[in-house]
This record gives C-alpha cells, sequence and structure tokens, in this order.
C-alpha cells in the first residue's frame, strides 16, 4: 500500500471515577467511556523520514515532532517489527486539541492502525492495545470505541452494551486545559480525604445498556469536574447555560475545558446548542451521537 486513512472518533466519560494518588504518581479509575461521532482522520504515507503534519481547527497547538501520540505510536510499531519509521503521518483535526475528549489519544489510535496496514505487520488486536496502553491511558479506547469501562489507569478495557443513540452537544473553550495539572489540581483538592475506591455505578451501566437518556442523565459522574472548576471557574457558566436550554445534565468533559450536555433527541441537542453559541460562555459548540465505532481504515491503496 501506498496510502492508508483511519478514522477515529472522539470520546466523552460518562463516568469517571479517581481513586487516590498511586506511588507511580497514577491514579486508579473506573473510567465509562462513550465513544462519539467527532472524528479526527490520520493518512500515512511512505517517506524518507518520519515526518507529521496536521490541518484543522487549532492545529497550530498540536506538536509536529516526535512527542505527537501519532509519531510515537509509529516508532512504537516499527521498533517491535525491525523497522524504521519513515512515514509522513497527516493528521485532519476535528476533535477538540486539548479539550479532554481525548483528540490526541485518538491520533495515537489512528497512526498504530494506519502504519500497521501500511507496513503489513500483522499485528494482533492485543499486540496493538498492548502499545496503546504503552502510549497512554486513553488510546485503547480511541482504537476500540464503542462504549467501555476502563480500569487500572483506564487502559484496561471491558466493553458495554449500549441499548440505544445517545445525543451529545459540546461546548469548545476559549483556552486549553492540561490533564497534567487538572490531576494535580484534584490531588491538591483531596488531600487529607479519605479517597474511596474508584467502581463503575451499576445504574449507569444498565441506563447505557438500556439506551435511557434520562436514566443516564440521573447517573453521570465525572470526579475531575471540581479540579477543572478550580482551575478555568468560567465553565460554571456553560454548565449552567446548557442546563437553562433544557440539557438532561452537564458535565465536564474528562478533564475538560470541553462541556458536555447530553440532550433527549436530536431535536433537543440542536436548541441546546443554539442556547450555548448565543449566551457567550464558550467559543464553539458541535453536536454528535455515541455509541461511535473506533479507530476504522477509511481508505487504502
Amino acid at each position: 500500500m501506498s496510502v492508508v486513512t483511519v478514522r477515529v472518533p472522539a470520546k466523552v466519560n460518562v463516568q469517571l471515577a479517581v481513586g487516590a494518588a498511586r506511588p507511580d504518581g497514577f491514579h486508579d479509575l473506573a473510567n465509562v467511556f462513550l465513544a462519539v461521532g467527532l472524528y479526527d482522520r490520520v493518512t500515512v504515507t511512505p517517506a524518507d523520514g518520519l515526518r507529521v503534519t496536521c490541518e484543522g481547527p487549532d492545529a497550530a497547538q498540536v506538536p509536529l515532532d516526535r512527542s505527537n501520540l501519532a509519531a510515537r505510536a509509529a516508532i512504537a510499531l516499527a521498533e517491535r517489527h525491525g523497522l524504521t519509521p519513515d512515514v509522513h503521518l497527516h493528521i485532519a483535526k476535528d476533535i477538540p486539541v486539548a479539550g479532554g475528549m481525548a483528540g490526541g489519544s485518538a491520533d495515537g489510535a489512528g497512526a498504530l492502525l494506519a502504519c500497521d496496514a501500511l507496513w503489513g505487520t500483522g499485528a494482533s488486536r492485543e499486540e496493538l492495545l498492548e502499545i496503546c496502553a504503552e502510549l497512554g491511558s486513553d488510546v485503547p479506547f480511541s482504537l476500540v470505541g464503542g462504549a467501555a469501562l476502563g480500569i487500572g489507569r483506564g487502559e484496561q478495557l471491558t466493553a458495554l452494551e449500549t441499548g440505544g443513540t445517545f445525543h451529545w452537544v459540546f461546548a469548545m473553550a476559549g483556552r486549553g486545559l492540561s490533564t497534567p495539572a487538572v490531576f494535580r489540581e484534584f490531588d491538591r483538592l483531596a488531600e487529607g480525604l479519605d479517597i474511596a475506591e474508584p467502581v463503575a455505578s451499576r445504574e449507569l451501566l444498565d441506563a447505557l445498556a438500556k439506551g435511557d437518556p434520562e436514566a443516564l442523565a440521573a447517573a453521570v459522574s465525572n470526579d475531575l469536574q471540581p479540579a477543572a472548576l478550580s482551575l478555568f471557574p468560567e465553565l460554571a457558566d456553560t454548565l449552567a447555560a446548557g442546563e437553562a436550554a433544557g440539557a438532561l445534565t452537564s458535565l465536564v468533559s474528562g478533564s475538560g475545558p470541553t462541556t458536555a450536555f447530553l440532550a433527549r433527541d436530536t431535536a433537543a441537542a440542536e436548541k441546546i446548542a443554539e442556547a450555548l453559541l448565543t449566551s457567550g460562555t464558550c467559543k464553539s459548540v458541535r453536536t454528535a451521537s455515541g455509541p461511535a465505532p473506533g479507530a476504522t481504515v477509511v481508505g487504502a491503496s
């Protein structure tokens, strides 16, 4: 093959339960992921060396060196198979950058699947997931998509049943939030408190399985939300604007600063999106539904 393109979805965390800091600095999580239909596309072609380019909203914020997760994925796969990562990785961004929706992780998973196809390495699903886990906590889910419970750092996945489609509105903030900074703030706010072991909510898993948006709205939670709001207090205004417009629930997506609003149906999502746009509390708004498929080859020649 001379060119491979992979499409990879964004995610929203419908539950993010966070345990106390571990000795290695990470936190045990019970992380319920739902993939949604906002996608990045990663196109891989042979080149004289490793090169990364990017287009799309906020592309200027994406690193184009070997720290980029797409580049790291190509290097990791090449090293395992005795190859040199001589590829041009082109990322077409549509997932918000530094928005808590796993855009960077999506690019890593997309590049991994694309390079596997381009090079014909024949890597098993287990090997790809193992590399994903080495790259970052959210990368395995970007490969798998759908809905899943992630434990450990979030990288140990169990697929979850979903009984219907869930409609979402996402409000993008005017600036980003660093995930490590949000976890540090979580630790600061939790200092001296007894932090419970993170466990997936039975009510939330049942709501996903039944496809019941109102039951899901009653069960969503994000333990990182207080930390995100502490660092970015203006997000509270966005959350309030979405709820005033009829959202079933609102929450910060992952470590933020993107905020997510669950709607009853497509028409309600459009109404909420319009209200958020005119509220002046966010930079831009997108609607999407989930579950969406994980990393998928959409073009190869």
